[in-house]
């Protein structure tokens, strides 16, 4: 049994949402899934468009937004159902949404107050309208389908925004309710991304959520496989739109997985991971577009892993943009303890994640989300010492398993890049990073260079796969 999880792209349009159906339809054949959707693809940033536009007194802009979610919608409909009367019961269904966010939109403008659970009504709407509609085209075609209210299940904190599941009533929820319909032979479509606390108001979990919805579901409902569908071939070795020649990665391990998820890739949630390595269920990424594709299978097992031996150092190289370099030099660290924990209190204080750092005897630097170095956070920080800022940088990582022990492996990184200006060099505790930064317009000069080093030549390895279409 499988969790199918299709992300927004591949339900974002009709033809989208009918390639998806065709592809649960065929893992029917070999048992009963239980498919978990995302909204339709640009939904959820309209409905945070719709809460911000009431929020901010602009309730015209709010309606008009409204009526373009409700027309989406009733479009699919149009396209994936024949029959008339199902289409007239789809429409009411879509209203009764589409309302209920209008409502929304007028009580916030009125109050003039957008709080975090507000914002949870709004953006819920999304996988709520996606599942409503995939879920009776299915049963028009034929197929036992149900739809499922997750927010049954997905019981949550209050911690609106960024909710956490209550995992014993979730998985008690799993069993009682899920598990029934899926033993029965009936397929279940339910939602990712959305839950509700004790109290059923309605939460969420969190940009990526869906992924983490689907991730928990297998978990507790002790699935064979987790499957993430999206429109891309899997993981691949970098980013295809920096270098063409990028390659799909046929297996990796969870530590790989997770690091490059943090480090930036787009493809998985970094939270996605930790349900399916407490249980070890394998993931497979694969591309809703290319089906037949194999796709990248994140496993520790070592029977799955058999076969797919790599005698390569790098699996793939992850890039964020959007940063900025700290640095702060003082006289202050030389020689005294404390000084990091000072530092350190700052970046709690104003709630700002950092992501590398490197560190000498008088300065440190690290590097922060640009939109989070704010001239508060300058100014508390120059208490400790001298600050200077580098904005419009991007940190980019080369991540393999026990990559650090590799000998040699630094200097072909570094002799790769020889045409590339280095802001900052940083390799952590992680065994499978090393990390460096780079301004944004070099970034893909940088991971051009790096990947004709670690991967020209290695077409014929069992695990990379040109990307099916390319």
């Amino acid at each position: 049994m499988a969790v199918m999880k299709f992300g927004g792209t591949s339900v974002g349009t009709a033809r989208a949402m009918q390639q998806a159906i065709a592809i649960v339809a065929e893992k029917r054949k070999s048992g009963v899934p239980l498919v978990v959707l995302s909204a339709c693809s640009g939904i959820t940033n309209k409905l945070i468009q719709i809460a911000e536009a009431a929020g901010a007194g602009r309730l015209e802009e709010a309606l008009l937004k409204a009526a373009e979610v409700r027309k989406h919608h009733i479009d699919l409909v149009a396209e994936l159902v024949s029959s008339q009367e199902l289409r007239q019961e789809l429409a009411g269904k879509i209203d009764v949404y589409v309302t209920h966010l209008e409502m929304l939109a007028k009580g916030i403008e009125i109050v003039g107050e957008l709080t975090e659970r507000s914002m949870d009504s709004f953006c819920s709407c999304g996988e709520l309208l996606s599942t409503t509609v995939f879920a009776a085209a299915m049963k028009e075609q034929g197929h036992q389908c149900q739809w499922l209210d997750v927010r049954q299940v997905m019981i949550t904190d209050d911690r609106f925004g960024f909710a956490r599941p209550i995992e014993e009533i979730c998985e008690a929820n799993t069993a009682g309710i899920i598990r029934p319909l899926l033993d029965s032979g009936v397929i279940v479509v339910t939602q990712g991304y959305i839950g509700s606390n004790t109290a059923g108001k309605t939460t969420t979990l969190g940009r990526g959520g869906s992924d983490l919805s689907a991730a928990l579901l297998g978990a507790w409902l002790h699935d064979d496989s987790i499957e993430i569908w999206t429109d891309v071939d899997g993981v691949m070795t970098c980013d295809p739109r920096m270098v063409p020649e990028a390659r799909s990665i046929r297996v990796m391990t969870f530590s790989e997985a997770a690091e490059l998820a943090y480090l930036g890739a787009k493809v998985l949630h970094p939270d996605t991971i930790a349900p399916a390595v407490k249980k070890n269920i394998p993931v497979y990424v694969l591309n809703s577009w290319h089906p037949d594709a194999k796709g990248t299978l994140i496993t520790d097992d070592p029977e799955l892993l058999s076969g797919m031996s790599y005698d390569g150092l790098v699996k793939s190289i992850a890039v964020k943009k959007g940063q900025a370099i700290v640095n702060v030099r003082s006289n202050r660290m030389f020689g005294r303890h404390g000084f990091m924990s000072e530092l350190f209190d700052v970046f709690e204080r104003f709630s700002v994640s950092v992501e590398m750092i490197s560190t000498s005897e008088v300065s440190v630097s690290l590097t922060i989300e640009d939109s989070s170095a704010s001239e508060p956070l300058i100014q508390a920080l120059s208490a400790l010492g001298e600050v200077e800022i580098e904005h419009n940088v991007a940190t980019v990582s080369v991540v393999g398993d026990n990559l650090r022990l590799s000998k040699g492996v630094a200097g072909r990184i570094f002799s790769s890049l020889h045409n590339v200006n280095l802001r900052m060099i940083s390799q952590g505790a992680s065994e499978i990073n090393v990390g460096f930064v780079v301004e944004e317009h070099d970034v893909t000069a940088a991971v051009s260079a790096l990947h004709s080093e670690f991967f020209s030549g290695q077409e014929g390895s069992a695990i990379f796969e040109k990307p099916a279409g390319r």
